[in-house]
């Protein structure tokens, strides 16, 4: 949901996500003359604040922060015309308050209020149910409330620490299996096969009577090391829960071995058919693993359209005969032709795409979409992003594009984003090199800038971004989205198995996806700006503190500014 207020001084645009509610501020000219920064708080029952709080404070009052501890914007204020309320709850009614500070930093003053009404998604309702888990698996809010302790019980999701980083999305798939009962069906398509919750949430809907047919990764491939062939990791780590979970035993319940793939089988996908007929669809980025729930970016995304569910049944159906990457890929470019696809996502559209396919060349469609954007461009890459992609960040537009990666861009793509500041990039694999001990911060800044983080998590390939969405245009009525299990890769289009939902004109969808990666994107750059200060020489407990006047705003109302030009994704004018 999106929606602007107004007022005298200020205006609000809103938009809710499922559990973020993303603030854009714009200040009427005659009220920016000594504006210390904004107030932003949530309004009780008797129309009293409860300031949100943040951890940078003004020098004269505060010079010695406490590492972890946070203050009150009424008192330090938000220094910033873009803010996220990350403690939002779904389908939750919230009232909030926008109050301009003035005065001075030891003496603050509120201005005149814009007090308002919104109300979060409810991924429970309607055709689209997006669960994002937490993704920032080293945080300050897990530091402060957990003290970086790993999850005691990992296949608990009871296990405090396994709900806080799961933030639903365990739970929406652990609630889609329990669905199922005598007589429905559940097809499941799995490419890492190792949690326990899921694997058992299985075997208990087939002991109810349902169903269950899975089709898993029991393939070989080539080792990187010794070139040796051999059963993959997830093969054998699939062999082994299978066995210890005993599914293999259970009289509905069908394992189907994926093995004549060429690459890899990278669905994670499961369609609930009631009465002979597809009726519901899970998908997304999240592998079955701990890792996947609990660790790494990722979201779970339930589709109730009985159409999209059917589509893919068929393609499961098709992966149930175990058929050679060559035969597959024939039927996936038949099912949904290329030539087909801006026809069909000129209205409003659900288009499931599925791999492997006999060429790489979506990579040239999802290009053009870059390219012909009008508004702006939000791009996931776990894996690096694809030349024709990257391309699309070296061309000069008027708006701002962003990217949140896994790995620092490479030569070529920094490149490109040299060609155009109002390209920002953000990425996990710097904190990681930092967490694991690869690289040390400064102890006396990092002491001074915040609670030292730390990974409970030190092995694996991908650590923070594992999903995999491209938005064009989130902000207009005409946004489209496209995500699932494949990256924007050679491989992902011709050697794996993958599914990919192509979403048309659906704004609830859309403002979704643009709060979490917003999110996410703040977590990662912050602790970039972190680095970039240290490499400098510069003291990274700097970035501690408020600027002391009005100074601030000139970064939002400077032609040609990064700031100004990302406020004019909300407000078109700005800085009228």
């Amino acid at each position: 949901m999106r929606r602007l207020f107004t007022g005298d001084r200020l205006k609000v645009r809103a938009i809710c996500g499922t559990g973020v509610i993303l603030f854009a501020v714009d200040v009427a000219a005659n009220a920016r003359e000594g504006l210390l920064g904004l107030a932003i708080g949530q309004l009780d029952e008797n129309d009293e604040p409860r300031w949100l709080r943040g951890s940078k404070v003004f020098r004269s009052v505060v010079p010695e922060p406490d590492p972890g501890a946070t203050y009150s914007s009424a008192e330090h204020p938000i220094q910033s015309l873009i803010w996220g309320d990350y403690s939002a709850q779904p389908g939750q009614t919230y009232r909030y308050r926008v109050a301009p500070v003035y005065g001075t930093p030891a003496s603050p003053e509120l201005g005149e209020p814009l007090d308002f009404e919104v109300r979060t998604e409810d991924p429970s309702e309607g055709v689209h149910g997006i669960y994002f888990n937490r993704g920032t698996i080293a945080s300050q809010a897990y530091a402060r409330e957990f003290g970086n302790r790993k999850p005691e019980h990992p296949d608990d999701p009871d296990d405090p620490r396994v709900r806080w980083l799961a933030r639903g999305s365990l739970d929406a798939a652990l609630d889609f299996i329990a669905q199922a009962g005598e007589g429905d069906r559940l097809h499941v398509a799995a490419y890492e096969f190792t949690y326990e919750p899921i694997l058992l949430a299985l075997k208990h809907a087939a002991e109810r009577g349902c169903e269950v047919a899975i089709v898993h990764e029991a393939g070989q491939g080539r080792d990187d090391e010794t070139g040796e062939i051999g059963d993959t990791s997830a093969t054998v780590s699939a062999r082994a829960a299978i066995a210890d979970l005993g599914l293999a035993s259970q009289p509905r319940l069908t394992l189907i071995g994926r093995t004549r793939r060429r690459k890899i089988p990278h669905n994670k996908f499961i369609v609930l058919v009631r009465g002979g007929e597809a009726e519901q669809l899970l998908t997304g980025s999240t592998n079955f693993t701990a890792s996947g729930f609990t660790g790494q970016l990722n979201l779970i995304h339930i589709v109730r359209d009985s159409t999209v569910a059917a589509a893919y049944l068929e393609y499961w159906t098709q992966l149930a005969d175990d058929p050679p990457t060559s035969v597959l890929a024939r039927w996936c470019e038949g099912f949904t032709s290329e030539d087909s696809l801006n026809e069909r996502l000129s209205e409003p559209a659900i288009v499931p795409l599925f791999s492997p396919r006999k060429r790489d060349s979506m990579l040239v469609w999802y290009a053009d979409r870059m390219g012909a954007a009008e508004q702006t461009v939000m791009l996931t890459a776990a894996f690096g992003v694809n030349p024709l992609l990257a391309a699309q960040f070296g061309i000069d537009k008027p708006f701002v594009r962003f990217a949140l990666l896994e790995d620092k861009p490479n030569a070529a793509l920094r490149a490109k984003l040299a060609q155009d500041r109002d390209v920002i990039a953000a990425y996990g694999s710097l904190l990681g090199a930092y967490l694991r001990g690869e690289r040390r911060f400064p102890e006396s800044s990092l002491d001074e800038w915040f609670l030292r983080e730390e990974l409970f998590r030190r092995t694996g390939h991908v650590f923070f971004i594992h999903t995999k969405f491209l938005l064009i245009d989130p902000l207009t009525e005409t946004p489209l989205i496209c995500s699932g299990s494949a990256n924007f890769s050679t491989a992902s289009l011709e050697d794996n198995d993958e599914n990919m939902l192509l979403i048309q004109g659906d704004i609830r969808v859309a403002d979704i996806f643009l709060t979490e990666f917003d999110r996410v994107l703040r977590h990662f750059y912050a602790r970039q700006s972190i680095n970039r200060i240290i490499e400098q020489g510069g003291d990274a407990a700097e970035a501690k503190f408020l600027v002391e006047d009005d100074s601030w705003l000139e970064g939002y109302v400077r032609t040609g500014a990064v700031k100004t030009n990302r406020q004019r994704l909300f407000f078109p004018d700005w800085p009228g």
